[in-house]
C-alpha cells in the first residue's frame, strides 16, 4: 500500500510539471470566448483604436506585464499601488530602525552592561530588545514628529508627491545623524564610493555642505561612528567590574584557593556595587545624554 502511494504522487508530481510546462511553452495560444449567441469569438482577432486613429492588433500589443496608470489629474498613485508601497516600507522597518536610529548605540552598550557583571542571560534577550525599542522611540521622537510634519502630512493632503515627500524626510534624519558623524568616516566612505565609481570626480567637486553627499555614502558612515561610540562608552562600563574580578582573584589566590572560580564570587559583589550606584539609572541617563 505505501509503494502505492508513492507510485501515485510521483504520476502526479510529473502530470503537473507536464501540465506547466505546457503553459509556459505555449503562452501564445489563441483563446476563444463565447457572446450571447454562443457563436466563438476569437479574441486574438480584437482590435483596440488609439487616439492618432491608429489600429493595433491585441496580438500586437508590447506592453505585456504590469503597467500602471493615473486615474486623475494630479497623478497621483493608485491605491493598491500605495499599499504595495507601505508593505515594503514595512519589510524594511527593521533596517530602518537599526541602521537610521539611535538603537544600534543602545543595544551594544546594554549587552555590553549584561557581560561585564556576569550575568549571562539576565536580563534576558526580550528585556534588552524592549527596553532598547522603547529608548530608541524616546530619543527618535523630535525626528519622527518632524519627518510627520514637513513630509507625511503634507503628502497625505496631497499637496507634495511620493517623490518629494522622500526626500524632505530625509532632511530630518540627516540632521540627527550629523550630530554624532565623525568626519573620518564619512571621508571613508566617500574615497570608498569614489574608487567604486558610486560617486564621480565632478560630483564630488560639487559637494559644498553634507546636505549634497548622497545617503548611500551617508548610512555606513553613520553606523561605523554609533559603534565606536557604543564600544567607548562599553569600555568604561567595563572598568569597575574588572577591578572587582581582580580583586577577587587576588584574595583568592592569597588563600591558596586556586580551584574555586573568581566568577562565582565577584558575581555577588559585581551585583551589589551595580545595585548601590543605581546603575540602570547612571548607565541609561549617560547614554540618553550622549544623543542630546
Amino acid at each position: 500500500m505505501t509503494k502505492l502511494k508513492k507510485v501515485y504522487c510521483m504520476i502526479s508530481f510529473a502530470f503537473a510539471i507536464v501540465a506547466v510546462m505546457i503553459l509556459v511553452l505555449n503562452p501564445y495560444s489563441s483563446a476563444t470566448v463565447y457572446a450571447a449567441g454562443n457563436e466563438p469569438i476569437d479574441i486574438t482577432d480584437f482590435t483596440q483604436t488609439d487616439d492618432g486613429g491608429n489600429v493595433t492588433k491585441a496580438t500586437e500589443d508590447s506592453t505585456d506585464g504590469l503597467s500602471i496608470t493615473y486615474t486623475n489629474n494630479s497623478g497621483s498613485l493608485s491605491t493598491p499601488v500605495k499599499m504595495f508601497l507601505a508593505l515594503t516600507v514595512i519589510a524594511l522597518a527593521p533596517s530602518i530602525l537599526i541602521m537610521l536610529t539611535s538603537y544600534t548605540r543602545i543595544i551594544v552598550v546594554l549587552h555590553f552592561v549584561r557581560t561585564a557583571m556576569g550575568t549571562q542571560t539576565t536580563p534576558p534577550n526580550q528585556v534588552m530588545i524592549g527596553l532598547a525599542l522603547f529608548l530608541t522611540f524616546f530619543v527618535m521622537w523630535p525626528t519622527m514628529q518632524e519627518i510627520n510634519k514637513v513630509a507625511i502630512e503634507p503628502l497625505d493632503r496631497g499637496e507634495i508627491t511620493t517623490e518629494e515627500a522622500f526626500e524632505l524626510a530625509q532632511d530630518p534624519l540627516r540632521e540627527f545623524m550629523y550630530r554624532d558623524l565623525q568626519d573620518k568616516d564619512l571621508k571613508l566612505f566617500i574615497d570608498i564610493a569614489r574608487a567604486n565609481d558610486v560617486i564621480s570626480d565632478a560630483e564630488y567637486e560639487s559637494y559644498e555642505s553634507y546636505d549634497d553627499i548622497p545617503m548611500v555614502v551617508v548610512i555606513p558612515a553613520f553606523i561605523i561612528s554609533e559603534l565606536r561610540q557604543a564600544f567607548i562608552i562599553g569600555f568604561i562600563i567595563y572598568i569597575p567590574f574588572i577591578v572587582i574580578d581582580m580583586v577577587v582573584s587576588s584574595v583568592l589566590m592569597s588563600m591558596g584557593m586556586m580551584m574555586l572560580p573568581p566568577t562565582t564570587i565577584s558575581l555577588p559583589f559585581k551585583i551589589l556595587l551595580f545595585i548601590m550606584a543605581d546603575g540602570w539609572n547612571l548607565v541609561i541617563g549617560s547614554l540618553i545624554r550622549t544623543f542630546l
